[in-house]
C-alpha cells in the first residue's frame, strides 16, 4: 500500500480499520458495503485517502461519520459507474435468441435493471426493446444507490467519441439499424431519443439494503454483482 502510513506488513491493521469503517457506514447512513469485494473497497479507500491527504482509514472513518458532504464524496467514489452500451455484445444477442420469445408471451411486463449506473446499459435494453416491438409492453427500473449517477442516466446525454466502440457493440449484438437513428448529435456529445426513456422509471435504490419494491420478470444485475463477494 502506497498511501498514507500504511505499507506492505500492514495488511491485517489495514482490512481491521476497513471492517470498522464499513461497519460505521452503516450504523450511520444505512448503507451496507460488508460484502463487497475487499479488492475493489481497498483500491477506492486507498484513492481517496490520497486525494483527501489522510493518513489512515480511521482518520477516514473519522470524517465520513463527522461530516456528511465528505461522505457523500466518498459514497461516489465507491459506486461502480464504468459502464458501455451494449457491453458483452453476446449476453445482448443471446437476450435477443432467448429471452425475447419468453417476454412476447406477456401481455405487459417489468424489467429491472439494478445498479444501472450512468444508463448506458438501460438505454441499450430499450433499443433491444424497440426493434423488438416491446417497449410499449413493458415498465423497466433503472436503480443506483447514486443520486450523480442517477442524473446523467436521465438525461441521456453522453460523448460522442465513445459512439464508435458503441456501434460495433451494437451491431455484434444483433441490432437492426444504426445506433445513430437513436440519438441526436451536439457538438462532442449525444443525446438519445426521450421515447426510449419513456418506459423507464430511474430511482435511488441500494441493492443491499433496499427491499424489492415490484414483482418484476426479469433483473438485470451485470454492473454490480461481480462486485460482491457473496
Amino acid at each position: 500500500m502506497s498511501q498514507g502510513v500504511y505499507n506492505e506488513t500492514d495488511t491485517e491493521l489495514f482490512n481491521i480499520e476497513l471492517q470498522l469503517l464499513l461497519e460505521a457506514i452503516y450504523l450511520r447512513y444505512g448503507y451496507d458495503f460488508r460484502n463487497y469485494s475487499k479488492a475493489h473497497l481497498k483500491r477506492r479507500v486507498l484513492y481517496r485517502l490520497g486525494i483527501s491527504k489522510l493518513a489512515t482509514v480511521t482518520d477516514l472513518q473519522n470524517k465520513v461519520l463527522w461530516d456528511r458532504e465528505f461522505f457523500k464524496e466518498f459514497l461516489d467514489d465507491l459506486s461502480i459507474n464504468v459502464t458501455e452500451m451494449f457491453r458483452d455484445p453476446d449476453f445482448f444477442r443471446s437476450l435477443r435468441e432467448n429471452m425475447i420469445p419468453k417476454l412476447r408471451t406477456y401481455a405487459y411486463f417489468k424489467i429491472w435493471i439494478a445498479g444501472c449506473a450512468t444508463g448506458e446499459e438501460v438505454y441499450s435494453f430499450a433499443i433491444l426493446m424497440q426493434e423488438e416491438g416491446l417497449l410499449d409492453r413493458c415498465q423497466i427500473y433503472a436503480t443506483d444507490f447514486n443520486q450523480k449517477v442517477l442524473e446523467i442516466a436521465k438525461e441521456g446525454v453522453y460523448q460522442k467519441a465513445d459512439m464508435e466502440q458503441y456501434q460495433r457493440n451494437y451491431q455484434l449484438s444483433g441490432g437492426k439499424k444504426n445506433l445513430a437513428d437513436y440519438y441526436t448529435s451536439m457538438y462532442g456529445s449525444v443525446m438519445f431519443h426521450k421515447d426510449l426513456s419513456s418506459r423507464v422509471v430511474f430511482a435511488d435504490h441500494n441493492l443491499v439494503t433496499d427491499s424489492v419494491f415490484a414483482d418484476v420478470n426479469l433483473i438485470l444485475c451485470r454492473n454490480v454483482l461481480i462486485y460482491f463477494e457473496k
